[in-house]
């Protein structure tokens, strides 16, 4: 069998001596959540219960099992499931450490190694490992896998996952398991963890941080079209080596074009690790976002990583890298990528082609109590922490619509920005999309008005007044908003339902009659955008269908729903010269 989603799953950080685990595995649904004291980590009893199951006993990681893709596509509640699989090893493999990496387990997973605990995580969207070393031998090897998954709990992150029986409105199709990458990780005792890397454009310098399990001298290579372009060494002090990386040449990462310098680094000249970095600068004034200097209309789209045979799961590395060209194809500069943290193939994309994302994080519905703070903070720090290095993302968002959780906190809310912008200070955060802001750089909001001349009415009243509560449904929670002038954002504008094909599928507002009138409209509410010079960037809802919400630019498989002349007048609209672009330019 070919192994699904070969590639190479963590492209910023690369050795040439790792194992993709992707394939067939022995599987178990385990409805009841008995099997920890079955004790299915053990062989025999594994066995057993495959040999009693009545439901499918394997499955094709790393895609979910209410996937198509997986083998088994079973779509009702599930408790938890386990997986087992064999992985044999030779004598240089384990010479130094295995690693065995998860690129995301939705949602509390223990692992075992040969029958022994390795270690556990919790979770549904972070990356996580585990040293190994301790447990695998020469030849054959077994791991067991336990994830448990409670969407509706509340208490956990869910993002768009149904927390119903069904997909409804705008919540989809679950995801339970395994869902990215297996693989393991071979590495010299001595070895580099984790590479930083921030970009500082006025001293022409990436300034690395390498955290290293041991050694004497770590040394940073940068190249630029197969040159060496700079050169830097320093001595770890506590298994952290400081470098400034200074660039004899430097050309700037912009949005549509990724310039991207290769990264080599080295530890003692024993353990070699390739990556890559972009330079750039982000900054927000009065005006809106700042790329390089320059000032950067957000002509972004709704992106929320569905697709209907993996679910959360590309089906292949092309397939990511089709989503960004099929945004850029409509005049897109970038996208917020919705409710989710996306695979890192997906951010290697967005670098090498120059493509503007913001990094959100999955929601769910008692994020401001004790316990969901809990479960929220720790994998969102994770999730920052991975995913600081790449130059596509401009900003982060902890939350969404922060309106719709039970309990409006300001003291949570504010503590999720201060503990972003500590990890990050070198990009905007927003506290809650949408929703309630008490403490953000940027200020912005959704409004999915049909009409562009009410749309304009309703932003010209909370331009002038930003405790208008311009969404009816909320008005005493946004009432709470605390405006410093920030610069505005329409983050969430338009989901304009079409689907003659499928007249019950949902969406906002009332459908277009035809094709052109949708092209009307949609001219009309992004044109209400680009004309206002306070606002300094909108985001489309949404990229594709999904499931039965139809207001995508695209159907749910990436195929095409409008005619050609539709698409030029969609690409027309959204590149059209922003009032706050002219402004600027006028200034100048």
């Amino acid at each position: 069998m070919t192994i699904p989603r070969p590639e190479h799953p963590r492209p910023q950080f690369v050795r040439d001596t790792w194992a993709n685990l992707n394939g067939i595995w022995d599987f178990l649904f385990d409805f009841g959540n008995s099997g920890m004291d079955r004790e299915f980590w053990k062989d025999e009893a594994f066995d057993g219960a495959m040999k009693d199951s009545r439901m499918p006993t394997s499955i094709t990681v790393p895609f979910c099992p209410e996937s198509r893709l997986s083998g088994i596509g079973y779509t009702d509640w599930i408790a938890a499931v386990w997986y087992r699989r064999t992985f044999s090893l030779n004598e240089a493999q384990t010479a130094g450490r295995v690693l065995l990496h998860f690129g995301a387990v939705d949602y509390h997973s223990v692992v075992w190694i040969n029958g022994r605990k390795a270690g556990e995580h919790k979770g549904g969207y972070s990356s996580f490992s585990f040293d190994i070393t301790a447990f695998v031998n020469q030849g054959e090897n077994t791991v067991t896998v336990y994830a448990e998954d409670d969407n509706r709990s509340g208490k956990q992150p869910v993002g768009k996952q149904s927390t119903k029986y069904q997909s409804h409105a705008c919540s989809y199709t679950r995801t339970t398991g395994i869902w990215q990458t297996v693989w393991l990780e071979f590495t010299p005792k001595n070895a580099i963890s984790y590479a930083k890397i921030t970009p500082y454009v006025p001293a022409r310098a990436a300034l690395i941080d390498v955290e290293v399990t041991g050694g004497a001298s770590v040394t940073a290579e940068a190249f630029y079209d197969g040159r060496l372009v700079g050169k830097a060494s320093a001595k770890p002090v506590y298994g952290l080596a400081h470098l400034a990386l200074q660039l004899g040449e430097l050309h700037l990462w912009d949005a549509g074009q990724p310039e991207l310098y290769d990264l080599v680094l080295t530890l003692d000249g024993a353990d070699t690790v390739k990556s890559y970095f972009g330079m750039r600068s982000v900054e927000l004034d009065k005006n809106g976002l700042r790329l390089n200097g320059r000032p950067v209309f957000m002509r972004t789209v709704l992106d929320q990583g569905f697709n209907p045979e993996g679910v959360y799961t590309a089906p292949d590395d092309e397939f990511l890298r089709r989503d960004i060209e099929l945004s850029m194809d409509l005049g897109m500069n970038g996208a917020r990528l919705h409710q989710r943290v996306f695979e890192e193939r997906f951010l290697y994309w967005a670098d090498h082609l120059g493509y503007l994302v913001w990094g959100e994080y999955a929601d769910g519905h008692r994020l401001n109590d004790a316990d969901g703070i809990a479960n929220f903070l720790p994998e969102w720090m994770e999730t920052v922490r991975r995913d600081y290095s790449h130059p596509a993302i401009i900003g982060w968002c902890p939350e969404n619509e922060s309106y719709w959780c039970h309990d409006v906190n300001p003291i949570c809310q504010t503590a999720y920005y201060d503990v972003t912008k500590a990890m990050d200070p070198t990009r905007p955060v927003i506290d809650a999309s949408g929703g309630v802001h008490f403490k953000t750089d940027m200020f912005d909001i959704h409004d999915y008005e049909q009409d562009p001349v009410r749309l304009k009415a309703s932003l010209d009243k909370m331009l002038e007044d930003p405790m208008y509560a311009h969404n009816p449904i909320h008005q005493e929670q946004l009432r709470l908003h605390v405006y410093e002038g920030q610069p505005y954002w329409i983050s969430e504008y338009g989901g304009t339902f079409w689907n003659p094909d499928e007249p019950g599928g949902w969406g906002y507002g009332n459908a277009p009659k035809t094709e052109e009138e949708f092209a009307a409209r949609y001219a009309g509410l992004t044109g209400v955008l680009l004309d206002n010079p306070r606002i300094c960037g909108f985001c489309y809802t949404q990229l594709t269908d999904i499931e039965q919400e139809q207001n995508g630019l695209y159907k749910y498989d990436r195929s095409r729903k409008f005619s050609d002349a539709v698409y030029d007048a969609i690409r027309e609209a959204n590149v059209r010269r922003a009032a706050m672009e002219t402004e600027e330019e006028s200034a100048e």
